[in-house]
Parts: C-alpha cells; sequence; structure tokens
C-alpha cells in the first residue's frame, strides 16, 4: 500500500510541474480536416498561439468551467513537455527536435467560439477565447518512452461516452522538427515549456452537464498517463461575454 501511495504522489508532484512551464505554445490549423470543417485557409508555414499557464487544469483540480455567454469548444492534442533550450532550432535535425522533448502529455485545448470569431471579424487580438481559467485540461505527464513515435499515435475524445473526436498523429500537416524549428526561430523554447502540436476534426461544444474524456493510444492501447476526464459546469465568475 506505502508504495502504491508513493506512486500517486510521484505522479501528482509530476503532473503539478506542468503549472511550472514558462509558456504554453499552441500550433493551429495543422490538421487538414480541421482546417476543412473551419472553412480556414491552410498555413503556408506553421502558426502559433500563446494560451496561459494559469489555464491549466490538471488531473483531480475540479471542473471545466463555461464562462457566461461563451461557446465553447474542445480540442484534443499532443502536448511536449521540453527538456532542453531550443533557439534557432533547424527543422532538419529531426533527431535534435526529439531529444529536446523531455516528456509529453494529453491536453484539450478549449476556446471560446463565438469570441474568437467576433474577434476575427473586427481584427482583433483572440487571447481572451483561449485564456480562460481552466481552458486548458491536461493529462498527467507521460513518460518519453511511452511514445516512441509521437508522429504516430491515436488522439481521441469522447463528450459524455460519445467519440466526438479520433485522428493520427501522422495526419500533422507540419511535424514537431518543423513545429519546433518555426517557434525557437522567434522566440526561444526553455526546460518545462509546453507546446501543444494542433488537433484533429471533430471540434464542437460542450455545455454544463456535459463530461470530457479524451486520451492518446500507442498500437491501440491507451496510455493511462494520458487520461483526462472532466465535468463542465458554469462559471461562477463574474465575466460574461459583450461584443466589443
Amino acid at each position: 500500500m506505502f508504495g502504491l501511495r508513493r506512486t500517486f504522489a510521484t505522479a501528482a508532484s509530476a503532473a503539478s510541474s506542468l503549472k511550472q512551464a514558462g509558456k504554453v505554445v499552441c500550433i493551429g490549423r495543422n490538421y487538414a480536416d480541421h482546417i476543412a470543417e473551419l472553412s480556414s485557409a491552410k498555413p503556408k508555414q506553421p502558426f502559433f498561439f500563446l494560451k496561459p499557464t494559469s489555464s491549466i487544469l490538471l488531473p483531480n483540480e475540479g471542473a471545466l468551467l463555461r464562462p457566461k455567454g461563451v461557446e465553447m469548444h474542445y480540442e484534443v492534442e499532443l502536448a511536449l513537455v521540453l527538456g532542453k533550450t531550443v533557439r534557432d532550432h533547424q527543422a532538419e535535425d529531426a533527431q535534435g527536435a526529439i531529444d529536446a522533448i523531455q516528456s509529453y502529455a494529453v491536453a484539450i485545448d478549449m476556446t471560446a467560439r463565438n469570441v474568437q470569431n467576433e474577434a476575427k471579424k473586427k481584427g482583433l487580438p483572440w487571447s481572451i477565447a483561449k485564456g480562460f481559467d481552466t481552458f486548458l485540461p491536461m493529462s498527467g505527464v507521460i513518460p518519453k518512452g511511452a511514445i516512441r513515435d509521437p508522429h504516430n499515435v491515436e488522439l481521441f475524445l469522447e463528450v459524455n461516452g460519445q467519440t466526438k473526436q479520433q485522428g493520427s498523429t501522422n495526419l500533422m500537416i507540419f511535424q514537431i522538427p518543423r513545429i519546433l524549428s518555426d517557434i525557437s526561430k522567434v522566440m526561444t523554447l526553455h526546460p518545462g515549456d509546453i507546446v501543444l502540436t494542433g488537433t484533429p476534426a471533430g471540434v464542437g461544444p460542450v455545455v454544463p452537464g456535459d463530461v470530457l474524456r479524451a486520451g492518446v493510444r500507442v498500437d491501440g492501447a491507451e496510455l493511462e498517463e494520458g487520461r483526462i476526464e472532466v465535468p463542465v459546469e458554469e462559471s461562477p465568475s463574474s465575466y460574461a461575454f459583450k461584443e466589443t
């Protein structure tokens, strides 16, 4: 029993380290089918945005909170946790990119879709749409050795037991070496930083009362460390979406 408690404590400690990240960098439009469902343009090179670390919601930390007036969408992604400083990385150095990864996690990049759409329409920044508290549910830390090839795992997301997203990372438009190259030419990545690699098709809304479950499968088997299960509740915050 003592060994089991120690295992749980170690896992919890590893997960809590995710909140020590200096930044969370997210790649947008990295799966062609997701681009199509949003009627967006395919990027000619990776583009990325930031989420605040305050949006991270770890296992057993409570519910995913929907702000008032917000249409909240889920986007399951494979997260990279950096173990080395990466600066001006060259995309041709595939092994160097993999070597820079310390571990993995599953993440759900939540988006306030109506907030984002209004901002895009008016040419405004859409940080608010990505940055609410709890808008980044994450799994525990997945040991690097559990994922031999991050370009060949299956991500999935269920809402109330029904599969909504399911897709292999081998469908990414820009693979990890190119992702880390483009980011690190703009901003240095430091140990502990988190990089989200994009989401497959099937994104959609959730409302209070729903339960989200997400994870990753390797060779058809789900990794327990990558499991996310979180209920959705109404946010008690005084924030309410209004037109900008």
